[in-house]
């Protein structure tokens, strides 16, 4: 472990945040990477640079070190958000994603980086219904994504591989479901569905209404920080080839998140579905190769939104106490 360098892009974001610590944790010595500091805590990051990735020179200045070599990279930097923003931001999504994946696994050949880490979606899936039976990581070809996030991820998986195979260098593909938890993003329109939910539920005065996007039948997975760490750590340590799923195998609708945080808050409320981007009907997984390496999901849902929705309150809390306007009604899939 004291070999270890670790870089981790997008380390100012929900995930990648929450990575820098867990690798800290485990004994690595961490760059973080991104646009900016994370929003809610100070990084646990040994250095932080702030570089727009999708420059090539600033990605090969994330590799750089004054002594040794950056052992392994965690990228994880994207433009994306909730259902919400992947609707509305289809051309921003694809530019500057593929033009930070691009750079980046090819400074990181170039850097001689032995392990490569990238993060991928589940969003590389079609449109299923939600009796289909689970899908393994092959079953995303013949290739119909929903979304041009989805897309631009296949892409950049290929790429990743390709790189691996011409250079030798380990590259691990994680395809993530849905991940929820404190200190992630909870308003202006980027935020995921579970943080959404509980925003709008912390904000609604007892016997109000809450709106949710769609009929509430769509089915999803919702994965707590905790699980997709352990995951991410797993499948960078292991010897599988190619894209791995990594989700809480709990699927819900959101009628069933809406309950659980509503249980969660202990507020009574009610509901109104009203149109708005809800995305696929269901997208049924296989995490059959995940658990080779030992992983298991240890958070249920109920689990997860009990760490989450007091975090959420707070930061209502904080806003109203500052006097700032309430958030935009969204609650992207």
């Amino acid at each position: 472990m004291v070999d270890r360098r670790a870089v981790v892009c997008g380390a100012g974001g929900f995930i990648g945040s929450h990575l820098v610590r867990e690798l800290k944790r485990r004994g690595s010595w961490v760059r973080g990477v991104d646009l900016h500091p994370p929003e809610f805590a100070p990084t646990a990051a040994d250095e932080f640079l702030c570089l727009d990735l999708r420059n090539p020179e600033s990605c090969a200045r994330a590799f750089r070190l004054q002594a040794g070599r950056v052992s392994e990279v965690y990228q994880l930097a994207a433009d994306m958000g909730g259902m919400g923003f992947i609707h509305s931001a289809e051309c921003e999504i694809m530019r500057n994603s593929a033009l930070i994946n691009i750079h980046m696994i090819h400074e990181a050949t170039r850097a001689g980086v032995a392990r490569y880490f990238f993060s991928s979606s589940v969003c590389v899936y079609r449109d299923m219904a939600a009796d289909e039976p689970e899908r393994a990581e092959t079953d995303a070809y013949p290739a119909l994504p929903d979304n041009e996030y989805g897309w631009e991820k296949l892409y950049a998986e290929r790429m990743a591989l390709a790189y691996g195979r011409k250079t030798g260098m380990q590259v691990r593909v994680a395809r993530f479901q849905n991940c929820y938890g404190p200190e992630g993003t909870w308003t202006g329109g980027r935020e995921k569905a579970p943080a959404a939910i509980c925003r709008k539920v912390a904000e609604v005065e007892e016997g109000g209404t809450v709106d949710v996007w769609g009929d509430g039948s769509a089915v999803r997975s919702y994965t707590y920080i905790n699980d997709m760490l352990d995951g991410i750590c797993r499948l960078m340590g292991s010897a599988l080839q190619g894209p791995v799923n990594i989700g809480s195998p709990q699927y819900v609708s959101v009628r069933d998140l809406v309950d659980t945080v509503a249980d969660v808050s202990g507020k009574t409320f009610r509901v109104r579905y009203v149109e708005g981007p809800v995305g696929v009907r269901s997208r049924n997984f296989s995490n059959a190769r995940i658990y080779a390496t030992g992983w298991e999901s240890r958070f249920s849902l109920r689990d997860g939104i009990a760490r989450t929705y007091p975090w959420i309150e707070e930061q209502v809390r904080r806003r109203r106490r500052a006097g700032g306007p309430l958030a935009v009604s969204s609650v992207p899939g």
